[in-house]
């Protein structure tokens, strides 16, 4: 049976409760806290830009971008398991980068677990390219492996 398609728009605190079960099962090690996530909500959308994907009315994805000047961040993207490898991760970062070519930014970097093959991988058919090293990014000590996409200038 194929899945029905994903709409996006833009999160808001009411989308809180989702979003956070969703980042407390998607990133076990080092989920952020409620309060780091109102704190990243507050500036939208003056340095921030947060989207949520719904599927039949339910919340199954979100990521987020800060974006200041010429350069901006993906601060983080998931989606539900039952529900990746179906374009909604793919839809998410279509959307970041599309706010961050709209807010003027010339590149967009994030970090990725170094165990995240999946995501590597995602990010890399997006064009990122591997720029360094961090080690022991992560709460539970996993390196982190950051990226950097040039952006085409319309």
């Amino acid at each position: 049976m194929k899945q029905a398609a994903a709409v996006l728009r833009q999160m808001t605190r009411e989308d809180l409760p989702a979003v956070m079960e969703i980042e407390r099962t998607t990133f076990p090690a080092d989920a952020w806290s409620e309060a780091m996530m109102r704190g990243e909500l507050r500036d939208q959308p003056r340095t921030r830009h947060y989207v949520v994907a719904e599927v039949g009315g339910r919340i199954v994805g979100y990521a987020g971008l800060a974006a200041a000047a010429d350069q901006a961040d993906v601060q983080t993207i998931a989606v539900l398991e039952g529900h990746r490898r179906s374009g909604i991760g793919a839809a998410l970062m279509d959307a970041l980068l599309a706010e961050a070519v709209r807010r003027g930014a010339r590149q967009v970097f994030l970090e990725v677990r170094a165990d995240n093959a999946p995501a590597q991988t995602m990010y890399e058919r997006f064009g990122f390219e591997r720029l360094g090293l961090r080690r022991r990014y992560y709460d539970d000590g996993m390196d982190a492996i950051t990226m950097v996409k040039e952006l085409e200038r319309p």
